[in-house]
C-alpha cells in the first residue's frame, strides 16, 4: 500500500509517500517541501500546490492521502488562507479518485513515536529508523507529513484496520 501525507500549508506544504508491505516493512518513497515564495499571490500558490500533488500522483499512485484535520484558529484569515491550501490538495486528490482520511497531529505523532507530544526531530528520528534513512535527508517541514501517512498506514494494514478507519473527507 503506498500513501501519500500531507501536511497543508500554502508557502511550505510538506509531504511524504510511504509503501507499507503486509509483511510490516516501511519503505519512504519520497518527502519532501511544496514551497512558494512569499512574494506570490494565493492564487499562484494554489496552483502550483495542486501541480505539486499532481506530480507526486503521477510518480507514486498512493492508494491513500492522509491529512491534518481542521483545527479552530482566533485569526481567522490564517484559517481562511490554510483552507484554501487543503481545499486545493483534496480536490487534486479527488480528482484522481485518491480517498483522503484526516487525523490530528496529536494521532499521527502517537503512531510515529508512540506520544502524541513528540517534537519534530523525533518524529524524523524514528522515520528514518524505521524506512532505513539517513534523518538529515527528512526535511522539517515534510516530518508532519511522514507522520500522518505512517498513522494511516500502520491502521489500515491491521488485520480488521478497515473497521477502524475514519470516513474518507
Amino acid at each position: 500500500m503506498i500513501i501519500i501525507g500531507i501536511d497543508t500549508a500554502i508557502r511550505k506544504t510538506g509531504y511524504g509517500v510511504l509503501e507499507l508491505t503486509g509483511a510490516g516493512s516501511l519503505k519512504v518513497l519520497d518527502c519532501g517541501v511544496i514551497a512558494n515564495p512569499v512574494k506570490l499571490p494565493h492564487s499562484e500558490c494554489l496552483r502550483r500546490l495542486s501541480g505539486g500533488i499532481r506530480e507526486l500522483i503521477e510518480a507514486f499512485h498512493p492508494d491513500a492521502a492522509s491529512i491534518e484535520g481542521a483545527f479552530a484558529s482566533r485569526n481567522i484569515k490564517t484559517a481562511m488562507i490554510l483552507s484554501l491550501a487543503r481545499g486545493a490538495v483534496i480536490a487534486k486528490l479527488a480528482e484522481h479518485r485518491i480517498p483522503v482520511y484526516e487525523y490530528s497531529p496529536k494521532t499521527a505523532k502517537r503512531a510515529a513515536t508512540g506520544s502524541g507530544e513528540a517534537s519534530k526531530e523525533q518524529v524524523a528520528a524514528m522515520i528514518a529508523s524505521l524506512g532505513g534513512l539517513n534523518v538529515a535527508d527528512i526535511p522539517n517541514d515534510s516530518t508532519d507529513a511522514l507522520a500522518l501517512a505512517l498513522c494511516h498506514g500502520t491502521l489500515a494494514m491491521r488485520p480488521g484496520g478497515e473497521l477502524l478507519l475514519p470516513k474518507p473527507v
